[in-house]
């Protein structure tokens, strides 16, 4: 069964931002077409209803009352008034004070209205006349004879022409925008296009550098918006630049390294199966033993140099007591350093004050605390006397690490260059990798902690090293 039915597909951003902004626009479109029907209905209504306002004021002039009688006497000319012309029918009725017929209509309705007339004003209101829909005007007259008996005039008109200038004015409206909605459709996919051109082209340029280019991208011609996506992508560049360097000086020194004890047992080996003596045999077995060791310790210096360097920020961090670290190590270091003739102890408080734990990696910080030890008990030769030392300050929240040596020392211009990788000061006679300085250099730099060097005593024959580890409060974290 294959899963990738059930992948999510890729979100194209060109489309997506097409329909953000042609959803809203194509909703918008129907709404604009019900308004315009309804502004384009009040616009069409205005100037009839001012004419039939105006009709029935005319019409007015010919309700008369005497004789307490009302009549309505129209003229030839005010005839035409009521005169139906081709698209429309025009009704009117004329009540007295008592609601009889004095003039038009029967079936005419009356006001709905439950206001109190008001005498001369004007009113209008949709009706309906014999099943049309009408736009009636309507009005209460006074009587000149008598003011409190009022006489009701009303006129209706149907509403075609209305209907018809309303349609008029609509597509006068809404037929451009047929032309003009596509037409904005087909520039917003223009701008978009240009929009997102900037991006093609910075595909384009990713796609055309070579796989050994890890060179940062230039960001002169990035629009604003992608400038973080940039810079993140040059971050990552330059930490993958970094982390292929070390990996091609750690296969280079390696290879470097392991070249003199492999080659040394390859020559052991040869010389064993010429050799008939059993003494030389053994002799060569012995040198092939040391060579193997000397290889192994130079394969784990490696291995540990490589774990400082590429893994130590990324590697996880704990609450970190530096005296017992240091204590759990010297304790471990005992057996090589009896092993050796070498006085090994620990100078120190048992254990940190709780306001004084550091944050670290626990694994990296014992790889550099049992270095500086190993290096101390390689180079001080028999009967020689290794110190480590924890010191603190509560109140600054300062910790260094010491180890002392009465070994032959460093001279002080060779102090910096050890801590490079490989690199062996000169006059030691003593096997070694050139690493263990390197390691504890790198690892002290993982946990923003710095290395100093100085004699540890000054008689002639034995200068000794004392090696300093200072973790400042901002890496131990000290809480007063």
């Amino acid at each position: 069964m294959s899963f990738g039915l059930f992948q999510r597909e890729q979100r194209s951003l060109f489309g997506e931002i097409l329909d953000w902004m042609l959803t809203p626009l194509l909703l918008l479109w129907p709404l604009s077409l019900a308004l315009t029907w309804f502004v384009a209905q009040g616009i069409a209504s205005k100037p009839f209803d001012r004419a039939m306002e105006f009709n029935l004021l005319a019409l007015t002039q010919f309700v008369v009352a005497s004789n307490n009688q009302v009549s309505f006497n129209l003229t030839p000319q005010a005839r035409d008034l009521l005169r139906a012309d081709d698209s429309d029918l025009v009704y009117y009725q004329v009540l007295d004070p008592r609601g009889a017929l004095i003039s038009g209509e029967v079936d005419f309705p009356l006001p709905h209205d439950n206001q109190t007339p008001e005498p001369g004003k004007v009113m209008l209101r949709d009706d309906t006349v014999r099943g049309d829909e009408v736009r009636v005007a309507y009005a209460w007259l006074a009587r000149s004879d008598n003011p409190e008996h009022l006489v009701l005039m009303q006129v209706a008109e149907t509403k075609g022409k209305r209907s018809t200038l309303a349609t008029e004015i609509i597509k006068g409206v809404m037929v451009p925008q047929f032309i003009i909605l596509p037409l904005a459709v087909l520039l917003v996919w223009l701008a978009l296009v240009r929009g997102i051109r900037p991006l093609n082209e910075l595909e384009q340029r990713i796609r055309a550098r070579k796989p050994d280019d890890l060179s940062p991208i230039e960001e002169s011609f990035i629009p604003q918006e992608v400038a973080p996506l940039v810079s993140s992508i040059n971050d990552l560049l330059t930490r993958l630049k970094a982390s292929l360097t070390t990996q091609k000086r750690f296969l280079a020194d390696a290879a470097h390294q392991l070249k003199t004890p492999l080659a040394g047992l390859r020559m052991q080996a040869e010389l064993a199966q010429r050799e008939t003596d059993p003494q030389e045999v053994h002799g060569s077995l012995q040198q092939i033993a040391r060579a193997s060791t000397r290889a192994t310790h130079t394969v784990n210096q490696l291995l540990a140099l490589a774990r400082a360097e590429t893994t130590g920020r990324t590697l996880p961090t704990v609450s970190i007591d530096l005296a017992e670290l240091v204590t759990g190590v010297v304790q471990d270091s005992v057996p090589r350093a009896m092993e050796h003739g070498i006085d090994l102890g620990y100078d120190g408080p048992e254990a940190m004050p709780a306001n004084c734990l550091m944050e670290g990696n626990s694994t990296l910080l014992q790889e550099m605390v049992r270095n500086l030890v190993d290096n101390a008990i390689h180079y001080s030769g028999r009967e020689g006397v290794v110190t480590a030392r924890v010191l603190f300050d509560r109140f600054s929240g300062v910790q260094i690490l010491q180890v002392e040596d009465n070994g032959p020392g460093i001279a002080e211009n060779e102090r910096e260059l050890v801590l490079q990788p490989f690199y062996r000061a000169l006059g030691t006679n003593v096997d070694g990798s050139g690493l263990g300085l390197a390691i504890v250099h790198e690892i002290a730099q993982q946990h923003g902690a710095s290395v100093h060097m100085e004699d540890a005593h000054n008689n002639r024959n034995h200068r000794g090293l004392r090696v300093s580890v200072r973790f400042s409060p901002k890496s131990s974290r000290a809480e007063e």
